[in-house]
C-alpha cells in the first residue's frame, strides 16, 4: 500500500508542477525585460505554421527546414498547448549587435515527400512563425491614410509563394531578418522589434564547404545582396535548396515597454473606435427609453394597485391577478438550477478574467495566458456554481441536493467536452500540432473531477445548508388556468425578439474577436470589451425585465424558464452572425477546417447562451420579487 502511494508521487509532483506553470501565466504580466551586452549570442525560436485557409497549425519541423543538431522543446503552458504552440529551437543565431550577410544554413535536396509537403502548405497559404526574445517575427507593411503612413506588422512569413500558372512552386530560402534594439547603457540594449523579409533565390556556387561555401548570389566577402529580379529558387523533385539568412541590427527609439505597440495595430484602429461608440450609443440610448417606460408605468400599476378603497373593492387585474402562481416551481427546475448555476460559473470567470486584462496581466506576451487564466478560474468557479444552483434548488423545494450538484458538474462541461473530443479527434487525424496531446488531455479531465467537480459539491453544501429564500406572497395549491394568449406573446416569438437588443450590444465587437480568432490577429482591447460586457449585461437584464412585465400582464405566469430563453436567445443570432462570417470573411475550402470552425462556434454560442440567459433570468428574478413585494396582497 505504501509502495503504490510512493509511485503515485511523482505522478502527482508533475501534475502540480504543470499546474503550477500553467497558473505563472494566469497572473504574470509577461517577461521581464532582458539586457543583452554586445556580442552575446540570441537564439531565435521556431513555432508552429499557421494559415487561415485550413485552421490547422503544423509543427515548423514537419517541413523539411534545416535542423538544430538537437531540437529542444520549450516548456508551455496549458493555454499554449490548447492554442497548438510548438516552441523549439532553430539553427539561426545571432550575435548581439553584430551584422551578418548571407549567412548558410544547410543544403537540402527535396524529395518526392517533402515536395509534396512545400506545396501543400503553399497552396494553404501557411506562414511560418517564430520567436526572439519574446517577439515573435513579422514581414513590415505600410498603410497609407489621410496623408499619413502607419507601419504595421503581418505575422509570420509566407512558407513559399506559387506562380500565375498554378502550376511552379517556389520556396522562402532566404530570410532577411531586421532587429531593432534600443540602447540603455554602454554597450548593452534590449531587443524592440523582430522584423523579416523573406526572399526566394536560387543561390550558386562553384565547391560546396558547408557553411564556407561562397555563394556568387549572395557573397558575404563581396557584398553582394539578394533581390527579387534573382531567379527564384523553385521546387522540384531532387533539387537542391541553400537556406540562408542576413541579420541587420538597426537602433530604434523604441521603448521595451511599448515594443507590442506596432503588432497590435494589425486591425484599422479608428473604424474600431468608431464602431464601438456608435455601438454604444445606440445601446445607451434604448437602454435608457426602456428603463424609463418600465419605470413608469410600474409606478402607474402600483399606485393603482395599492389605492383599494374598503367601499369601492375593485376586481384585480393584470399582473397582481397571478400572485397565487407567479413564485410556483417550473417543469425542469432542477435542470434550470443546474443552467443557473453554470451561468454563475461563467459570469465570475469573464467578470475576473476581464478586470486582470484591464491591468495588463494578461498581455500578448503571454502566449496561452488568457486561454490558461480563463481555464482556471472557470474551474476554481464552480464553488460558486455549486451554491447558486444550490439556493435556487432549495427554493424549488427540491430535496436530492447531491443529484443536483452532480448535475451541475457534469451536463455543460460534459457537453463542452463531447464536442471538443470529436474536433480534437479530426485535428488528430489531420495529424496537426493543434492536436492535443494525451498529458494534457488528463490534465484537463483532473481540472474537472479532481477540483471543479468537488467545489461544485462544497458550493452546493453550503448553499443548501442556508435556509430557503421566502417568496413576497404565497402559492396557491390549484394552479390557474391561463387565458388564450395574442400571437405576439407567444413563447417563441418573445424569445426570439428578446435576443436582438443583447446580439445588437456585441454585434460590432463581435467582429473583431472573430478576426483575431480566425484571422491570426492580436487582440488587446480589453477596455472597450468591458464596456462592452456591462452594456451586455444591462440589455440582457432590461429585455427580459420588459418582455416578462408584457407576460405577467397577459396572465401567463410561466416566466422562469422564458427569463433564461429570452436574452439567452442571442446565442442564435451570435452564430448565425458566425456562419454569415465564415461565408463572407473567411477562405476556408477543406471540410474539416470548416467543422472545426463550426464545432469551435457551437462552442461559444453555447456559452454564450449560458452567460447572456443568466444574466437575464437573475434581472427578471429580482424584478418579480421587487413588484409583487410592492402591492398589497389581501
Amino acid at each position: 500500500m505504501a509502495s503504490s502511494a510512493m509511485a503515485r508521487l511523482p505522478i502527482y509532483g508533475l501534475l502540480l508542477v504543470f499546474l503550477f506553470h500553467s497558473a505563472a501565466a494566469f497572473y504574470l504580466p509577461g517577461v521581464a525585460p532582458q539586457d543583452f551586452e554586445e556580442r552575446d549570442l540570441v537564439t531565435v525560436k521556431v513555432n508552429k505554421l499557421t494559415s487561415t485557409k485550413t485552421q490547422l497549425p503544423y509543427n515548423y519541423y514537419s517541413l523539411d527546414y534545416c535542423r538544430p543538431p538537437k531540437i529542444q522543446d520549450f516548456a508551455e503552458n496549458l493555454g499554449e498547448v490548447l492554442r497548438g504552440d510548438r516552441i523549439e529551437n532553430s539553427p539561426y543565431q545571432f550575435e548581439m549587435m553584430n551584422d551578418k550577410l548571407c549567412r548558410i544554413l544547410c543544403k537540402k535536396v527535396i524529395t518526392a515527400k517533402a515536395l509534396k509537403n512545400f506545396k501543400e502548405k503553399i497552396d494553404n497559404e501557411y506562414r511560418v512563425n517564430m520567436i526572439l526574445d519574446n517577439l515573435p517575427v513579422a514581414e513590415p507593411r505600410q498603410r497609407h491614410g489621410n496623408g499619413n503612413t502607419l507601419k504595421f506588422y503581418d505575422r509570420g512569413f509566407a512558407v513559399g509563394l506559387k506562380f500565375q500558372d498554378g502550376k511552379r512552386y517556389f520556396i522562402h530560402n532566404h530570410l532577411s531578418f531586421d532587429v531593432l534594439y534600443h540602447p540603455i547603457g554602454e554597450g548593452s540594449a534590449r531587443i524592440v522589434g523582430f522584423e523579416v523579409k523573406p526572399f526566394s533565390v536560387k543561390h550558386k556556387y562553384d565547391r560546396w564547404e558547408d557553411q564556407k561555401t561562397k555563394l556568387s548570389t549572395c557573397n558575404a566577402n563581396t557584398k553582394t545582396y539578394v533581390s527579387r529580379s534573382q531567379d527564384p529558387q523553385e521546387l522540384l523533385e531532387d533539387q537542391e535548396v541553400i537556406f540562408t539568412y542576413d541579420v541587420s541590427f538597426q537602433k530604434s527609439d523604441i521603448k521595451w515597454a511599448s515594443r507590442w505597440d506596432t503588432y497590435l495595430l494589425m486591425t484599422d484602429d479608428q473604424i474600431h473606435w468608431f464602431s464601438i461608440i456608435n455601438s454604444l450609443m445606440i445601446v445607451l440610448f434604448l437602454s435608457g427609453m426602456v428603463a424609463m417606460i418600465m419605470m413608469r408605468t410600474l409606478h402607474r400599476d402600483i399606485s393603482k394597485y395599492n389605492q383599494l378603497d374598503e367601499e369601492d373593492l375593485q376586481e384585480e387585474t393584470g399582473w397582481k391577478l397571478v400572485h397565487g402562481d407567479v413564485f410556483r416551481p417550473p417543469s425542469n427546475a432542477g435542470l434550470l438550477c443546474v443552467y443557473v448555476g453554470t451561468g454563475v460559473q461563467f459570469i465570475g470567470m469573464t467578470v475576473i478574467t476581464m478586470i486582470f486584462a484591464l491591468f495588463g496581466f494578461l498581455s500578448p506576451a503571454n502566449r496561452g495566458g488568457l486561454m490558461t487564466a480563463m481555464l482556471l478560474l472557470w474551474v476554481f468557479m464552480g464553488l460558486f456554481a455549486g451554491y447558486a444552483s444550490s439556493r435556487l434548488y432549495k427554493a424549488f423545494k427540491g430535496t436530492d441536493w447531491k443529484s443536483n450538484s452532480m448535475r451541475t458538474a457534469l451536463i455543460f462541461p460534459g457537453s463542452i467536452f463531447v464536442i471538443f473530443f470529436i474536433l480534437n479527434a479530426l485535428i488528430w487525424g489531420q495529424k496537426s500540432s493543434g492536436a492535443i496531446p494525451f498529458g494534457t488531455m488528463f490534465v484537463l479531465m483532473f481540472l474537472w473531477f479532481g477540483i471543479s467537480l468537488p467545489l461544485v459539491f462544497v458550493g452546493s453544501y453550503f448553499g443548501y445548508k442556508k435556509p430557503a429564500v421566502d417568496d413576497p406572497v404565497r402559492t396557491n395549491k390549484i394552479p390557474r388556468q391561463i387565458p388564450e394568449q395574442a400571437w405576439y406573446m407567444s413563447p417563441v416569438f418573445s424569445i426570439l425578439i428578446g435576443g436582438i437588443l443583447p446580439f445588437g450590444a456585441v454585434f460590432i465587437e463581435l467582429f473583431f474577436i472573430l478576426t483575431s480568432i480566425w484571422l491570426n490577429q492580436f487582440y488587446y482591447i480589453f477596455g472597450f470589451l468591458f464596456i462592452v460586457f456591462l452594456i451586455l449585461v444591462v440589455t440582457c437584464a432590461e429585455i427580459t425585465i420588459v418582455l416578462c412585465y408584457f407576460q405577467l400582464c397577459s396572465e401567463d405566469y410561466h416566466w422562469w424558464w422564458r427569463a433564461y430563453l429570452t436574452s439567452g436567445s442571442s446565442a442564435i443570432y451570435l452564430f448565425l452572425y458566425a456562419t454569415f462570417y465564415f461565408f463572407t470573411k473567411l477562405d476556408i475550402t477543406k471540410v474539416v477546417s470548416g467543422v472545426l470552425y463550426f464545432g469551435y462556434m457551437i462552442i461559444i454560442s453555447y456559452s454564450f447562451f449560458v452567460l447572456t440567459g443568466t444574466i437575464g433570468f437573475y434581472a427578471c428574478y429580482w424584478f418579480v420579487r421587487v413588484i409583487y413585494a410592492s402591492v398589497k396582497i389581501d
